[in-house]
């Protein structure tokens, strides 16, 4: 059974920083797809971050570039969502997610796909 687990969310003040983990299981996590997604109250949900997690490429969001940094530790079959200069419009639950398929190169939007795993959610309060 394939299972995602993040922890990390929690309230900061502008300006602050918090860093997210997904650590899965079920799955080996090396050349697969990982990203994190957000949805805020009556937003859609969104991709800010995704990575391949055996080359290492990453593609974020616009409104995300520069502040958020997604990376991952394979041996811990973990990803992280380093993310600064937080900003109250950062406010939302956040949603790992993971492709059960490996990838040799750049990952595609992951929720084009049908082979998509998803976390619980952490939630990330940002008070101005």
């Amino acid at each position: 059974q394939v299972q995602l687990v993040e922890s990390g969310g929690g309230s900061v003040q502008a300006g602050g920083s918090l860093r997210l983990s997904c650590t899965v299981s079920g799955i080996a996590t090396i050349y697969k797809c990982m990203g994190w997604f957000r949805q805020a109250p009556g937003k859609k949900r969104e991709e800010v971050a995704r990575l391949n997690t055996g080359i290492g490429i990453t593609a974020y969001d616009d409104s995300v570039k520069g502040r958020f940094t997604i990376t991952r530790d394979n041996a811990r079959n973990t990803a992280y969502l380093q993310m600064t200069s937080l900003k109250p419009e950062d406010t939302a639950m956040y949603y790992c997610a993971a492709l059960r398929t490996g990838f040799t190169g750049v990952c595609p939007p992951l929720e084009t796909r049908a082979d998509i795993f998803w976390g619980q959610g952490t939630q990330v309060t940002v008070s101005s």
